[in-house]
């Protein structure tokens, strides 16, 4: 049995470029609608709202929260505009669904995105129901990954004991906080922009590019009973 994942009992999933592929570039559209907000927000030009935009993100883990520091803006207005996308880039995944209902214990969704949103994406994906719960941006108090604020809630909302959980994120940076806490950490690292950002290798115990092809293969291994 691989060590590594025999003992976990938990098993937590980011959302976006994680549960589906980076490749259907369902976050451009997201991306697109952030830059679109800022520049109504400062009333700037395109090119200086994508530079705006970037270094919030960058300095402060997401856009939301820079805004929320530099300008004010409300949370629920900003998520409800730019989650406002279609999803027709997301598709039925048979292969995740199956895994997912194999694995032992329970599922989780650990998001920066808001629970309307995640439950849309999961909806599309063809997994809405296999989760036991999900911490969203709100949950957090607006403190986005790694902000350590959001682990601790998961941990404590849901009773997990981080030494037998596993998390698995498509930004290397935010696996750090799991790793310090003792969860088993996972990297999908499948393209999704700046996910090697801050990477650091003592806090990945695996690095895997998609996440129905690893489920499937760690439980045709019977590495996972």
């Amino acid at each position: 049995m691989d060590p590594r994942f025999a003992h976990v009992t938990d098993w937590i999933f980011d959302l976006d470029n994680t549960l589906y592929p980076a490749s259907t570039r369902l976050f451009d559209l997201i991306d697109e609608r952030m830059s679109a907000y800022v520049q109504r927000l400062l009333d700037c030009e395109p090119t200086e709202a994508r530079r705006v935009q970037k270094e919030y993100f960058r300095d402060h883990g997401t856009t939301l929260a820079g805004l929320m520091a530099h300008h004010e803006v409300d949370p629920h207005d900003f998520l409800n505009d730019v989650h406002d996308i279609a999803l027709d880039r997301v598709t039925p995944n048979e292969r995740l669904l199956e895994a997912l209902r194999r694995l032992p214990g329970r599922r989780f969704v650990f998001t920066n995105g808001n629970a309307r949103y995640a439950e849309r994406v999961l909806s599309a994906i063809g997994i809405g129901g296999e989760f036991h719960g999900l911490v969203d941006i709100h949950a957090c108090n607006y403190r986005p990954k790694p902000d350590a604020h959001g682990y601790g809630l998961l941990i404590e909302r849901f009773g997990i004991d981080p030494t037998r959980a596993v998390l698995v994120e498509d930004m290397a940076k935010n696996l750090r906080p799991a790793k310090a806490l003792g969860m088993t950490t996972v990297w999908v690292d499948n393209g999704s922009e700046h996910g090697d950002h801050l990477a650091d290798p003592a806090s990945i115990d695996l690095t895997i590019t998609d996440v129905a092809d690893w489920l499937t293969h760690l439980l045709e291994e019977e590495h996972v009973r």
